[in-house]
């Protein structure tokens, strides 16, 4: 492809080829390429200068709005002060602060922070952690993890394994053995347009029951779910589901690990969904909006008796033989920072809780249009399900990415025939307005 110009919002690669780009039809892209070349606030640009509406927070991520000036500084800062430091048997002293400041947002005693890179990372984190947890305490019987269907948690071998989206896992064989699923809380018959938590579904915890019946509790190390399935299209738990897996795990001495890299940092009104539910499990995963999608970064948020469990033996010894090279990087650690103090001085978090309500009324004025089979507000997010074509499922999903971006100047995440929406928490209201009405324009357009 020949450069068109030399101007900053006009260079385009002049190959597109050499990359081979995640999650994404790679031939349909490089056919029509959708490219940004900046963003501020609410908004990205293309190359040739269009201004797109994010609907989509960049990939779920961006949830403080981007290129805010004061995370912009503060990585310029870090970058100029200290480059890198070793995360083994090393450290800097802004990874204590920001693990000091996160492990102050969660609740309970949520007080330990391991550090990462990405959800993916956290997520392979926390299940080596409930494996090693249960050994160093006598109970290596404990090895099997329990996930359930529909959820998606990154894409290591461990995330892949208790994950449950088929097309995540079909390409890559057995991947880890002892991994079981609950069934997906999902029932359009019982809960389609449901705003918020649905009425029906609690008792779809109670299968816990009955995998620990099959396999015995003292195989079980842990269960993974998203408090909000996400990835999946937005699935917000039944009323009651959360409380009764936290009851059950503590029933049976199986650790319950909540996976927030979506759902934490404001996303559902709070620092983490956690906190909206009223459940504390045993490990948080975290990433995206540790950052607002700036610097890579994720982490684990694990309970003082846990790490208690570790710190046992010489003290000289490593206590957990896991790491990365790139854990708490001092450019994301400085990222953090400035991202948690926009959280609080523009109260970010109670913000999300305040917009939820017109959020929902926008998106459920989409009924009625065609081919709509569903609609699922939560929080700062919506699923919107469309029909499949009958010749070619996520046809139509697809048609609205490229009509969104081309066609309505807006940026929106389509998860095969749904579309999903979850907004920097900064939108304003005649924003909410605006994105709606886009995409009401995007479903007629491709029915």
């Amino acid at each position: 492809m020949e450069r068109a110009s030399t101007s900053p919002l006009s260079v385009v690669p002049n190959d597109l080829e050499p990359y081979w780009m995640p999650f994404t039809a790679n031939r349909a892209f490089k056919a029509r390429p959708r490219l940004v070349a900046r963003a501020k606030d609410m908004h990205y640009f293309t190359p040739d200068g269009r201004k797109l509406l994010d609907g989509a927070a960049g990939l779920w991520c961006t949830n403080a709005g981007h290129n805010r000036h004061t995370i912009v500084k503060a990585i310029q800062a870090q970058a100029a002060e200290l480059d890198y430091a070793p995360a083994f048997q090393f450290s800097h002293p802004k990874a204590f602060e920001l693990a000091s400041r996160v492990a102050a947002l969660a609740p309970g005693d949520l007080d330990h922070v391991f550090f990462c890179n990405s959800g993916s990372e956290a997520v392979d984190t926390a299940l080596k952690i409930a494996l090693a947890f249960h050994n160093v305490r006598g109970n290596a019987s404990r090895v099997r993890l329990i996930g359930r269907e529909r959820g998606y948690h990154g894409v290591g071998f461990g995330g892949v394994a208790v994950g449950g989206i088929v097309s995540n896992r079909k390409q890559f064989g057995a991947l880890l053995a002892g991994v079981d699923h609950l069934s997906s809380t999902y029932n359009r018959a019982e809960q389609a347009f449901t705003i918020g938590e649905p009425e029906w579904g609690g008792h779809l915890a109670d299968e816990l029951d009955r995998l620990v019946a099959l396999h015995d509790a003292s195989t079980i190390a842990a269960v993974i779910v998203e408090p909000v399935a996400a990835s999946t299209g937005v699935l917000p738990p039944p009323k009651g589901y959360l409380q009764k897996l936290r009851a059950i795990c503590d029933r049976h001495g199986i650790l319950l690990i909540f996976d927030e890299v979506i759902t934490g940092f404001g996303r559902m009104g709070y620092a983490f969904a956690a906190e909206r539910y009223g459940v504390v499990p045993d490990m948080i995963t975290f990433a995206k909006g540790i950052t607002s999608g700036s610097v890579p970064m994720g982490g684990v948020l694990v309970r003082k008796h846990i790490y208690d469990a570790f710190m046992k033996g010489p003290e000289h010894v490593i206590e957990l033989f896991h790491g990365y090279t790139y854990s708490a990087h001092p450019l994301a650690c400085a990222a953090g920072l400035a991202t948690l103090d926009l959280y609080r001085d523009e109260n970010l978090f109670e913000r999300a809780r305040k917009l939820e309500a017109p959020w929902a009324q926008a998106a459920m004025s989409l009924k009625g249009l065609p081919n709509v089979l569903d609609i699922r507000p939560v929080g700062l997010t919506v699923g919107i399900d469309l029909a499949s074509k009958p010749d070619a499922v996520g046809k139509r999903g697809y048609a609205a990415l490229e009509a969104s971006y081309y066609d309505h100047d807006l940026m929106l995440r389509a998860v095969g025939d749904t579309l999903a929406l979850s907004p920097p928490l900064i939108v304003s209201e005649s924003q909410i307005g605006e994105i709606f009405d886009k995409v009401g324009k995007i479903i007629k357009q491709v029915a």
